[in-house]
């Protein structure tokens, strides 16, 4: 017995719905099917494209529709025949596909079953998809804020819906990478497969979109578009169908995307070269052309855009070179997006890397670089090293996209980043120093004594690295234990992160500010500290605060830990990744 039958899907009742007026859409001509008006058994057709830009139809049967699958949606089931989908099925691409019952528009081609004998589908009803651009959408399905620590993409699930035995979902979005290598893709799939995408490498073709807008007259319902992350030497895109055009506004996929809600990202016009029949799920080998639009919604039932718009994109240059010779530069443009651009900096640093240096083996990178925003005097800089036996690329490419992630993720809708310069210098050798010891020449000091502290760092193959600083006590010091801490730039950092997280930027500046006092990870640092309160608010430390001053500062949002900083010192590294933190105590006498 046929499996839809057996779970009695078919004979799931109608649920009136009508949470939009119809009509109120039907200045272009296209008149639409109430969900209350389905009954199974009735016939219809769908619209796809199979073969380059040619707009086919397929059969499609009404079997049911499944009822409050969530907050004010119905999915209505269907089987759909004819054309190639006797030995495809169901298709990665065919997400937002339109569906029509006697020329009237029912919905989109959104779900399906893994590993399904037949073209099942769940068709997502049009009066879901266009409520994106209501001020009654749903917000976006909420995600983890918790990165994975491999990864700076949200996790998510994709949506599914459970029918007895049987789990219907998204229909995979195929997410076509070019320029990258095999290595960068499968780095960074598990967290892409988890979002509902299928990462494809070399399987699409026409990487580069052509840099001008197309005629609008070629996206029409049915036509297959690409969103565009990242277009340039490396690029990615989401492909897709187009439900429905209404003037210059565009419905496509009939599901999410990412869910980021309120965005904006370029779309292509794409053309289908072959189709790739597969038994856990079908796709399209697909080319993007010229530019269309802007996809500026992407809600859990569908994304919607505008034609003829341009996106804000921010171009990016990495130059990676080996002991001072230049083997490659990349130039690309990515989407301007506080949730998608760092995890797309991250892969394309990560490929950068991996397609000239070891994997296995010592190596050691340094990263240095700016990230320039619209109406700030000065970028923040970046600059780093990173040193390890294995995953280097890994390391480098993380830690590059955080301070990206940090600003925009602040909050502040008009920082927008301009441009961003990475250059990177590899090296075939371990460069590190473990902080080793800390020395003081004297464990009992007065006020004006000048005091020596040593820090011993080692490396490898016995290299041992000795830096002196020279400490004076300052006249008025009182009685008691003076630290001197030597760390290296993460764990030294610490402390203004927690002040970040507690009291975060105000401004725009004082964010650029924040992220331009994080210290290199090429150096050590001593850290002269007493064990007192101390008071911080608006990035700035105050210890020994008055009782006046206190009442002022708790009317903002201060802060209080018990490491007063007294002085601090930078301690050369000889350009290596330092680790590791040593401190020595101190006495003060009267």
């Amino acid at each position: 017995m046929n499996t839809v039958f057996r779970i009695r899907l078919a004979a799931l009742p109608i649920l009136a719905f009508g949470l939009i007026p119809l009509g109120a859409y039907a200045q272009t001509g296209t008149t639409f099917f109430h969900v209350r008006d389905l009954k199974p058994g009735l016939h219809g057709t769908g619209k796809s494209v199979f073969s380059g830009a040619k707009i086919e139809s397929f059969d499609v049967e009404i079997l049911g529709v499944l009822e409050n699958i969530g907050p004010k949606q119905n999915l209505i089931l269907a089987k759909l025949t004819g054309g190639p989908l006797e030995r495809t099925g169901v298709m990665q691409g065919m997400s937002g596909s339109p569906v029509y019952i006697d020329g009237k528009l029912v919905g989109a081609v959104a779900m399906a079953f893994p590993y399904a004998k037949e073209a099942i589908a769940g068709v997502r009803p049009i009066e879901e998809m266009l409520r994106v651009n209501e001020t009654s959408a749903p917000p976006p399905r909420p995600a983890s804020t918790a990165f994975s620590p491999k990864s700076l993409l949200p996790s998510g699930n994709p949506g599914e819906v459970m029918a007895g035995d049987s789990r219907m979902v998204d229909i995979a979005t195929p997410l076509n990478f070019g320029g990258f290598t095999e290595s960068a893709v499968a780095h960074f799939s598990p967290e892409l497969k988890a979002l509902g995408f299928e990462p494809r490498q070399g399987v699409s073709l026409g990487g580069k979109v052509e840099d001008r807008m197309g005629d609008p007259k070629l996206v029409q319902p049915g036509s297959m578009i690409s969103v565009e992350l990242m277009t340039g030497d490396m690029s990615v895109g989401a492909d897709g169908t187009v439900t429905y055009v209404d003037g210059q506004k565009v419905y496509a996929f009939g599901h999410r995307f990412m869910d980021v809600g309120n965005t904006g990202l370029p779309f292509a016009h794409s053309e289908v070269i072959a189709l790739l029949p597969n038994i856990n799920s079908s796709f399209k080998i697909s080319a993007p052309k010229e530019l269309m639009g802007v996809i500026s919604q992407d809600r859990s039932t569908a994304i919607a855009g505008t034609l003829g718009a341009r996106a804000s994109m921010t171009p990016v240059d990495i130059a990676v070179s080996r002991n001072g010779r230049a083997l490659d530069r990349y130039h690309v443009q990515m989407v301007n997006d506080r949730f998608l651009s760092p995890f797309l900096l991250q892969m394309a640093v990560f490929s950068a890397i991996d397609a000239t240096e070891r994997t296995v083996g010592a190596a050691s990178l340094t990263v240095k670089g700016a990230i320039e925003l619209d109406g700030q005097r000065e970028p923040v800089r970046l600059h780093d090293v990173y040193a390890a036996d294995a995953g280097s690329a890994a390391l480098a490419s993380l830690s590059t996209a955080v301070p990206l992630a940090y600003l925009m993720g602040a909050g502040f809708d008009k920082l927008k980043v301009r441009k961003i310069s990475l250059d990177i210098e590899a090296s075939e050798t371990k460069k590190d120093l473990q902080i080793d010891q800390v020395l003081a020449s004297r464990r009992e000091v007065r006020p004006g004594d000048t005091l020596e502290i040593q820090a011993v760092m080692t490396g490898q193959n016995g290299v041992e690295v000795v830096r002196s600083v020279r400490y004076k006590i300052p006249v008025g010091t009182y009685p008691g234990t003076l630290y001197f801490t030597v760390a290296d730039g993460m764990q030294t950092n610490i402390l203004d992160l927690q002040r970040a997280i507690y009291a975060p930027a105000r401004s725009p500046q004082q964010l650029v500010d924040t992220a331009n006092r994080l210290r290199a990870n090429d150096k050590a640092y001593l850290r002269v500290w007493r064990n007192e309160p101390v008071y911080s608010a608006g990035g700035e430390d105050f210890p020994d605060a008055p009782p006046s001053a206190l009442l002022i500062l708790s009317a903002g949002t201060p802060t209080m830990n018990r490491n007063a900083k007294i002085a601090e010192f930078e301690i050369d590294g000889s350009g290596m990744a330092v680790s590791g933190s040593k401190t020595v105590q101190v006495e003060v006498k009267e």
